[in-house]
């Protein structure tokens, strides 16, 4: 089977976009269970190529059925691709997140989407006492050229006891510490895709190494696992 993203999925997906019902997408179903197929089996090699540069234990794909009992959005079905590689815990933090969506939406991010408040209050910590090194990674050109600058929600001011005129304020303040990289149809339909995304993945590792040091540490340095 070849390891291209087909341009089904693409067809398949704009097609869902004006017909968002069951009875359209059971009529449609086998079709989807063979773009599917293939699919997985594009993010199952991204897994294998990964593992040769980071100790990935588990890759989840998530199904196309959404969730609609708490959200506006009645719509029954995604209409994208999405799969998370989680790297091994407790001694390796963050994580790789590939989305495959129609009209140029597919991207690639990876970070820290949601940490908990005892991580979050840790890694603020650490800026606060020196956000140096995190400066150097940030600042470093192949993660820059790769995925440019961090992102992530934040806070308008400074979160509760510390400084609003903190020199580090700007990384003190974020709720989240993401990177994003988005790619056209064209690029996902290459055959160099594939490769890509690893390159950016690879690209990432010295950021995760740092904040994965920060997050299984206590400020002194020691290890709390």
């Amino acid at each position: 089977m070849s390891l291209l993203i087909p341009k089904e999925a693409f067809t398949f997906f704009k097609a869902l976009q004006e017909n968002n019902n069951r009875d359209w997408f059971n009529e449609h179903k086998s079709e989807y269970k063979t773009i599917e197929k293939s699919v997985k089996v594009f993010y199952n090699e991204l897994l294998e190529k990964m593992k040769v540069h980071d100790d990935i234990d588990k890759l989840k794909m998530f199904r196309i059925y959404r969730d609609v009992r708490f959200s506006k959005n009645k719509l029954p079905y995604k209409t994208h691709f999405g799969g998370s590689f989680h790297r091994r815990k407790p001694e390796l933090r963050g994580g790789y997140y590939l989305h495959i969506a129609p009209e140029n939406k597919s991207f690639i991010a990876t970070g820290f989407w949601e940490p908990n408040k005892d991580d979050l209050l840790r890694i603020r910590k650490e800026l606060e006492m020196d956000a140096s090194e995190m400066r150097t990674i940030l600042n470093n050109k192949t993660l820059k050229n790769t995925w440019g600058d961090l992102v992530g929600d934040e806070l308008k001011t400074a979160p509760r006891n510390f400084d609003k005129n903190h020199p580090d304020i700007d990384l003190i303040k974020k709720k989240q510490y993401i990177f994003t990289k988005t790619f056209t149809d064209k690029q996902v339909l290459a055959s160099t895709f594939i490769n890509e995304v690893d390159d950016a993945f690879k690209a990432i590792r010295p950021y995760f190494d740092y904040m994965s040091d920060v997050l299984t540490t206590n400020l002194n340095g020691e290890s709390i696992i």
